[in-house]
């Protein structure tokens, strides 16, 4: 089963899958980051949605 590009959200609530675009816009908007930011975080702690916004609290 592949993704569905067209979706506004992400396909699992709980894990930020940073190498598809419309992921990258919605956990981007959804924290007030730049998509750099986003990359940044993911790259610090994981693909968890908690830890990276717990990261980006910070």
């Amino acid at each position: 089963m592949s993704d569905n590009k067209e979706l506004r959200g992400p396909e699992d609530a709980s894990r930020i899958a940073i190498h598809e675009d419309y992921e990258v816009r919605y956990w981007s908007n959804k924290f007030g980051v730049t998509h750099e930011q986003l990359k940044e975080a993911v790259d610090a702690v994981g693909h968890s949605a908690a830890a990276v916004e717990e990261h980006l609290k910070g």
